[in-house]
């Protein structure tokens, strides 16, 4: 089809579909995307890889305290002779020497490929190689690689893809800053078959919750050799979503506090016909491969959870909730008119053991409400303050906080965020919430942004994929706001609840969620409890001296967010890609 007359069918179909919103939304994420591409070229250009920068690191390299070999593990298959001798020519091209190069062939056709791998292994002894005598696929062929590899870790490479020049060196400086490590992964972008690099991903520290959404993880990926060795190497009949399903099995050996980031893009996933790199629909047959591995990951670890198929071919995963319901409590503030306000909720509520806990700004007066139904008199108290109230009259197992003036999309809006808050393992869970022309008013908060805190793509429209995917499916952030929050009774009231004397109109929610990651305990944002705001939004800016107390209390997630890349930038619009600063050598 003409591109013109694709653009039109395209524009057409969102003109029926969503209408003149749809429209102005749709060319709202085009002019995003464009920017952001245009934002990555310009930082590829100030972070290249220079002569100097490479004689910088040689002078690190020096100074390291040991240098621990690594093993690249490539298993090859009937790949194209100029993308596999690319990829082996980054190899070489590493500024880090100590390195061994583990390859099996899996038995390919084409006889370019023995003579490319003999070459190498010739040229050097850090190569070596195995021609399997069988077609295996990419599972066996992995675990031939990995049968050869002696370093202390494992680094994964495709046999069409690059490194960094630096890639192996960083995961050498991890290891040496930090020993107790077990499993590394960085940054990465995708390269298309001219060279140009585009789509970089910018992620967040582990965020087990993303995970289990989607492969987090890909490239780059190391792995402690011997426990990759302890859980049996790679695993046949998970091809396609072979490497999640490594992954999945190797964090359930280890302590998260093992897992490092480097928020560096170490690896240029190559995009070319046939790759997921280039359509995540090239194969199919991954995506369920990849939710039942998530399934045996919650049998093995005694998870009572179902993994469906949520938006596109990313994973949602429900917690089964007690039998019976524990009650919950739901707090609902900014209350004008309690009667209309419980009627509503009561209604657009599939819960049935539930208290509500009405906020209003005076005693409502002869208002006929039912058993299940208390009030109290906000006048006089701060937001904080009368949260903190409330919560203390509340009989519930569960306490749900919601602005008053959200309409849920769904009635099953509470049993989603109680399957997240009732979990040991979970702190608080917050949902997203929308205006009424779709565009996003709140889906987690970021540390750090704007001076203090910022709202998660604020302003993105609704239908948008947010960034990694993150607006849509169920993730991690440091903190969630209190206008739609879970958290179980007996933690908010171990925590001290809101900190209405330092923090009485803005942030005593960071702060709380703050406090529970204090405790190692998951904040969770999932899309599939959505909200409508019908009013007009109003920010609440804290006070000077609310922003400087919660800058020093929380100092160093201010200066770094884990959930946040710093590579991202830390005002004006959320995940946006940070030009002014280059990375040091």
């Amino acid at each position: 089809m003409n591109p013109l007359l694709k653009k039109a069918d395209s524009a057409l179909k969102i003109w029926r579909s969503r209408g003149l919103t749809g429209i102005r939304n749709h060319l709202r994420r085009l002019r995003r995307n464009r920017r952001e591409e245009r934002n990555y070229r310009r930082w590829i250009e100030l972070h290249r890889f220079t002569a100097d920068d490479r004689r910088e690191l040689e002078k690190q390299i020096a100074a390291l305290a040991r240098r621990p070999l690594i093993s690249v593990v490539m298993p090859v298959y009937d790949v194209e002779e100029k993308w596999l001798r690319r990829c082996l020519e980054t190899v070489f091209e590493q500024v880090y020497e100590n390195w061994e190069f583990c390859i099996a062939d899996d038995h390919s056709p084409s006889p370019h490929i023995k003579k490319v791998l003999r070459e190498y292994a010739e040229r050097d002894a850090r190569v070596r190689v195995v021609f399997r005598e069988t077609n295996g696929h990419i599972s066996a062929a992995s675990n031939s690689a990995l049968a050869l590899a002696t370093g202390e870790f494992c680094v994964l490479l495709d046999h069409d893809d690059e490194l960094a020049p630096d890639a192996l060196l960083r995961v050498a400086e991890t290891l040496v800053e930090f020993p107790e490590t077990a499993f590394i992964y960085s940054d990465e972008d995708m390269i298309d078959e001219r060279g140009q690099r585009y789509a970089p991903k910018f992620k967040p520290d582990f965020s087990r919750d993303l995970f289990y959404s989607l492969n987090l993880i890909t490239h780059l990926s190391a792995y402690r050799t011997d426990i990759l060795r302890a859980i049996g190497g790679f695993r046949a009949g998970v091809e396609g979503s072979q490497d999640y399903d490594l992954a999945l099995r190797f964090i359930e050996r280890i302590d998260e506090r093992q897992i490092r980031h480097i928020p560096r893009i170490l690896y240029h996933w190559r995009a070319i016909r046939g790759s997921v790199a280039l359509s995540a629909d090239e194969k199919p047959y991954a995506h369920e491969r990849a939710r039942q591995a998530l399934r045996e990951h919650f049998e093995r670890t005694g998870t009572p959870a179902t993994v469906e198929r949520g938006i596109y071919q990313f994973h949602r995963v429900r917690y089964a909730l007690p039998e019976p319901l524990p009650k919950a409590s739901l707090i609902l503030s900014g209350v004008d008119d309690a009667a209309a306000t419980v009627d509503r909720f009561q209604t657009e509520t599939a819960y049935e053991n539930l208290e509500i806990i009405l906020i209003c700004a005076n005693e409502p007066k002869n208002a006929a409400l039912p058993d299940n139904v208390k009030t109290i008199a906000r006048a006089g108290l701060s937001t904080a303050a009368s949260l903190n109230e409330a919560a203390a009259r509340a009989t519930g197992e569960l306490l749900c906080f919601l602005d008053a003036g959200l309409r849920p999309r769904s009635t099953d809006w509470l049993r989603e965020l109680a399957g997240f808050a009732l979990r040991p393992e979970i702190g608080a869970a917050g949902g997203k919430i929308v205006d009424r022309s779709e565009t996003v008013l709140g889906a987690g908060l970021i540390i750090g942004f704007d001076d203090a805190v910022g709202i998660a793509h604020r302003r993105y429209t609704n239908d948008a994929d947010g960034y990694f995917a993150r607006l849509q499916v169920i993730n991690n952030f440091s903190a969630v706001s209190a206008r739609a929050l879970a958290v179980r009774r007996a933690l908010f009231d171990e925590t001290g609840g809101f900190d209405a004397e330092n923090l009485p109109a803005a942030l005593f929610d960071a702060d709380f969620c703050l406090k529970l990651r204090e405790q190692d305990l998951r904040v969770v944002f999932t899309p599939y409890a959505e909200f409508v705001f019908e009013g007009k939004d109003v920010l609440t800016k804290p006070a000077p001296r609310a922003r400087e107390f919660f800058k020093r209390r929380w100092r160093a997630v201010v200066e770094r967010d884990p959930f946040y890349n710093p590579n991202l930038a830390r005002r004006g619009e959320t995940f946006t890609i940070e030009i002014g600063n280059r990375n040091t050598p």
